[in-house]
């Protein structure tokens, strides 16, 4: 009898624990778009209280949001993806977690679409060997290569070729390459990252779910992200690389055609951005959308009666915007501006992702861009 109460008591319990709703989040801090600016990146995790003065975690149970593109156009892409992984590890042991979102940049990493690679990101590769790395490689593919070469210009000698073709590769982007392949430790990682997650009624995703998406549940979006990843999927129809894809779509700022995506936007959708965003929402149950991938320098701002919050300030040194971040307190939208450390934007600062050159690069081995 004793034994069949204490049984009883155990599936009381198991039935409370799984019908009970998950324990409200207490603190989510939300960052944007860093693109290998490793100095604004930790003056924001600092500020936000995020880490301590090691780079360790130091939030307790706040739940980090990185809504992707960490990486790409500035030159410190590795430092900050180094800090994310190990913060990864570290939060949970406090209470806290970081979720880190795919972003397009990441997505175009690993399917070898490397328009935006930084010098800077190719030498943080860089080791005492990579010269002669290069070299086999050269020489283990060298009529593949001057082949290429020669299809663009047939006079091409093969010294000619050769310098051609170490000046397209610079050192550590082999290393680089080998780094972000699906089966690489930043590709695996990256195809592990969620693309969209839901949290509080908050959803957070790099460039907004449209309606073109809003039929597929989030684990069916993220689980062919995951494939498309690891399949380095490079057709355009691929949710990867579809502009009306949750990487890259800028519906919900904005009805023009997306200058930076792999091709051109089809034909805008006849609803509105206010039915749009509300058919979202209520879709996945959700009261407000978190993205990021489209540039606002001003500062983060939020619109349609607090139910789109755009985090993308331009923080890198590129952009020269306004570092950010997004602090949910409670369910209380605190957006805050950082300072910046370099004492504001660069010399070559962007106010749009629109100098898109359109070509697709070509790996260390095989034909020159263009």
């Amino acid at each position: 009898m004793a034994k069949r109460w204490r049984l009883g008591l155990m599936a009381a319990a198991l039935l409370a624990t799984v019908g009970a709703a998950p324990a409200p989040v207490h603190r989510i801090v939300a960052v944007g778009d860093l693109h290998g600016d490793f100095a604004e990146w930790r003056a924001i995790a600092t500020a936000a209280g995020l880490i301590d003065a090691k780079g360790d975690w130091a939030g307790g149970d706040t739940v980090l949001v990185q809504t992707g593109d960490v990486v790409d156009r500035g030159p410190d892409s590795l430092d900050i993806l180094t800090d994310l992984m190990r913060m990864q590890k570290q939060a949970p042991k406090a209470g806290g977690r970081v979720i880190t979102l795919v972003g397009n940049h990441e997505a175009m990493n690993v399917t070898d679409d490397l328009r935006y690679v930084s010098a800077g990101d190719y030498a943080a590769f860089a080791t005492k060997d990579s010269a002669a790395l290069r070299d086999r490689l050269y020489e283990a593919n060298k009529s593949e290569i001057e082949a290429a070469y020669r299809r663009k210009d047939p006079a091409m000698t093969p010294d000619a070729i050769r310098q051609a073709w170490i000046a397209a590769t610079p050192l550590g982007m082999i290393e680089h390459q080998q780094a972000w392949h699906p089966e690489g430790r930043i590709g695996r990682w990256v195809a592990n990252n969620p693309a969209v997650v839901l949290i509080d009624g908050t959803l957070f995703v790099h460039g907004g779910i449209g309606a073109a998406y809003d039929q597929l549940p989030i684990d069916q979006i993220n689980r062919k992200v995951d494939d498309a990843l690891r399949a380095r999927d490079q057709a355009d129809g691929a949710i990867i690389n579809d502009p009306l894809g949750p990487l890259w779509y800028r519906g919900l700022v904005s009805r023009d055609a997306d200058p930076d995506a792999p091709k051109p936007l089809p034909g805008a959708p006849q609803i509105s951005i206010d039915q749009e965003l509300d058919q979202v929402l209520a879709a996945y149950g959700a009261k407000r959308m978190v993205i990021a991938h489209t540039p606002n320098l001003a500062g983060i701002t939020v619109t349609h009666d607090g139910k789109l919050i755009r985090i993308d300030t331009g923080i890198s040194a590129y952009y020269g915007g306004v570092p950010s971040y997004l602090e949910i307190l409670d369910g209380r939208l605190v957006p805050h501006a950082v300072p910046r450390t370099q004492g504001g934007g660069s010399d070559n600062a962007h106010a749009s992702k629109d100098d898109d050159d359109r070509g697709r690069v070509a790996g260390a081995v095989g034909a020159p861009g263009g």
